[in-house]
């Protein structure tokens, strides 16, 4: 094998066990907050203050329109979320953060940080920089793959 398709086995192999790992980690921290795995994604992408419609929400999360209305209807139930029919569309709904949601998720926001800074703690420091720029770039040609392929299926 040559070197060019060795380096790519090998990050075939560490992206596969790096989203499996984050998965895992999303699951526990979700169980810590009483959320269910879906919720927990679901809230991490909303901005405080932020209006989202639930197509642009589906498309976020790669689920299906009845799927995400299961888990904005979750949501709703435990007091995090609101949302209201759209008067232009009624076929759209407005999903917004209630206090309690904004709450929640500043608070995930922030256990978020903290366990990538013990996860950082685990790392010799002096490659801090190159490892945040290294996947910065995998990320942008990750991005760019994704892009082309998808203009081309």
């Amino acid at each position: 094998m040559n070197n060019s398709n060795s380096n790519a086995a090998k990050l075939a192999d560490l992206t596969f066990h790096l989203l499996e790992d984050c998965h895992q980690k999303e699951m526990r921290l979700a169980e810590r907050y009483g959320l269910t795995p879906s919720e927990f994604r679901c809230l991490r992408l909303f901005n405080l203050g932020e209006v989202v419609n639930n197509k642009d929400l589906a498309k976020r999360l790669n689920l299906s329109p009845g799927r995400l209305t299961r888990i904005v209807n979750g949501l709703v139930e435990k007091g995090y979320t609101n949302r209201e029919i759209a008067e232009l569309d009624r076929r759209n709904m407005r999903v917004t953060l209630s206090g309690k949601g904004e709450e929640m998720v500043s608070q995930l926001n922030k256990a978020y940080v903290n366990i990538h800074k013990e996860i950082l703690e685990d790392v010799d420091v002096s490659i801090h920089s190159d490892l945040i720029s290294g996947m910065n770039q995998l990320l942008s040609a990750l991005r760019k793959w994704m892009n082309k392929n998808e203009e081309e299926i």
